[in-house]
């Protein structure tokens, strides 16, 4: 009987792209077999081991995206090209990939459904931050059917990207599916709305994970494991947890509101 290993590959960095305020992609040399929602533990040697969404996955290289925040994040910072990192996975249930859908971004949450984006056909698209300076893959994305929506209205729509949402379900019933990541309390948001609608949904979820693989339970969100049973749950899923929307665990396990989890990982 063969033993399962959870140790991480060295990948190489390949380039350094800046997204957006705040915002870079690292990517690494190399394929990665990953459906779109899916997610890597990425291991920086005498730093940490985080889970990032993988943004981009192609026959040459792979990337992430992060929002530069604490000492984790600082560090990638500082990586360029020729260095070295550890990756485990991919790890995780992804989306599914229909027709007739519409993906709804917030923040960095776009970067959990641009590989997503890059597997639909022709979707619509709602992309959502605080400015301009923090939207995403403005150029990337450049010639789809995006609608863009800043809080303070400096860029596209002012408003926030549930506002977005009610209009573009009204303007287009052929929509059959809405796919969501961004802050929780948006995603509480859209899937309601979806599943007041009969509107299917798909949300991937966060929470603080320290093995990715389902051992520690840190991650949990009432009695599902977010690392192997998410991170992309069903709208109808997530109305029967009551801890969506709510509240999550810190590193300790000690759950608590989600304003100070959020609080807490900044």
């Amino acid at each position: 009987m063969s033993l399962k290993t959870e140790l991480p590959k060295i990948f190489t960095v390949n380039r350094v792209v800046d997204e957006a305020k705040g915002h870079k992609s690292i990517f690494l040399s190399g394929a990665l077999d990953c459906k779109p929602g899916q997610f890597v533990m990425v291991w920086i040697p005498e730093v940490e081991e985080k889970p990032m969404a993988v943004s981009e996955a192609g026959p040459e290289e792979f990337g992430f995206c992060y929002h530069t925040l604490g000492p984790f994040t600082q560090a990638c910072d500082k990586l360029k090209p020729g260095d070295k990192i550890g990756i485990r996975g991919p790890y995780g249930n992804g989306f599914s990939v229909r027709e007739h859908a519409l993906v709804v971004g917030g923040g960095v949450g776009m970067s959990s459904v641009s590989a997503l984006i890059d597997a639909l056909k022709d979707p619509l698209i709602i992309n959502g931050a605080r400015d301009k300076e923090h939207l995403l893959y403005l150029e990337r994305f450049k010639g789809k059917n995006m609608a863009l929506c800043t809080d303070d209205g400096s860029f596209g729509k002012k408003g926030f990207a549930t506002d977005a949402l009610r209009e573009v379900l009204s303007a287009h019933p052929e929509i059959r599916v809405v796919y969501t990541c961004g802050p929780e309390l948006m995603m509480k948001k859209v899937v309601d709305l979806c599943n007041e609608r009969k509107i299917d949904c798909e949300a991937s979820v966060e929470r603080y994970m320290k093995c990715g693989f389902g051992i520690c339970g840190n991650c949990l969100i009432n009695d599902r494991i977010i690392c192997t049973e998410g991170p992309v749950f069903s709208g109808l899923r997530l109305a029967e947890m009551s801890e969506f929307g709510q509240s999550a665990r810190l590193k300790t396990g000690r759950k608590v509101p989600l304003s100070e989890y959020y609080g807490w990982r900044a």
